[in-house]
């Protein structure tokens, strides 16, 4: 049988470990990375990949995306698809820093505990999203949108940038989401109050909503945070949490309680490409959709 090749694209100069040890976990023979890729790289190195192999062994090749910017890799899947060609089609996956996979995992484990301990469904909650102009803060609001959820973007350093992003979502994805200067203290504070989901993907160590305001955000329902460095995102939802009540009644979800779920999804998704009798294309729709069966 043909080795299983994998081709993996970034943006950057260098390609996440993470990505690389993932991908050779999951059963890939040879893992190369291509580094400093801009979006015309991506055809004559797809088409190259392609037309090496027989069409027999075409499935047994697979295109990987990373990078940081969640955009540019929706642009990179789609530069990646017009490249392919019958019989010789390849599978694609891109999960830019993580961020499709992480995103997926978050709201899974919100709708699960949203279900089962507030007999809610995402549908119609009001959703505010804080470290929205990040990769996992994007794609966590297009898979809440896209599942009914009236998704507010907050901007930590005002409108502008989120504003810009909710333009994207709606350009790419034809769903409406809201946005709002969350660039003080009280605007934070008004925009938790207006909403019965906040989801943290703020950087790495930086403290966005405190134990005082989520007990004053009565309407508030599930809190989940996904940072993992101290000091965390929200104060008062530890890491392994999932579903603990907590001052005021809402329910919070912890960084590795989320990550859990998403090592078990990027995982298998790199397994489905690796196992799948013809080929895939997998973004964040994908990884929610497996996610929700992990949970």
């Amino acid at each position: 049988m043909a080795k299983l090749i994998l081709h993996m694209l970034s943006p950057l100069k260098h390609m996440s470990p993470f990505d690389v040890n993932m991908a050779l976990d999951a059963g890939y023979d040879s893992v190369t990375p291509y580094i400093n890729v801009v979006l015309d790289d991506v055809m004559p190195l797809v088409q190259d990949a392609m037309f090496s192999r027989s069409p027999r062994d075409a499935v047994r090749t697979a295109i990987f995306i990373g990078g940081k910017d969640a955009i540019l890799a929706l642009d990179m899947i789609d530069r990646a698809r017009s490249a392919l060609l019958k019989p010789f089609e390849i599978s694609i996956f891109a999960d830019p820093a993580g961020s499709f996979t992480t995103a997926a995992a978050m709201v899974a484990c919100v709708e699960k505990v949203l279900k089962e301990k507030k007999h809610r469904n995402l549908s119609g909650t009001k959703v505010v999203i804080y470290g929205a102009t990040g990769v996992v803060g994007f794609s966590s609001a297009v898979i809440a949108a896209l599942e009914g959820a009236k998704v507010t973007l907050a901007g930590h350093d005002g409108a502008a940038r989120v504003e810009k992003g909710a333009g994207e979502i709606k350009k790419r994805f034809g769903v409406e989401v809201d946005f709002v200067d969350a660039s003080t203290p009280e605007k934070v504070q008004s925009a938790l109050e207006a909403s019965e989901i906040a989801l943290c993907a703020g950087r790495a160590g930086v403290q966005i909503l405190s134990s005082e305001a989520i007990k004053k955000a009565t309407n508030l329902l599930v809190c989940a945070d996904v940072n993992a460095v101290p000091p965390l995102g929200v104060e008062g939802v530890d890491l392994h949490d999932n579903g603990k009540e907590l001052p005021g009644g809402a329910l919070g979800i912890g960084a590795l309680a989320i990550g859990n779920v998403k090592y078990q999804t990027e995982s298998q998704l790199f397994k489905k490409m690796a196992t799948s009798e013809h080929a895939l294309c997998l973004d964040f729709r994908d990884a929610f959709k497996l996610a929700r069966e992990l949970v």
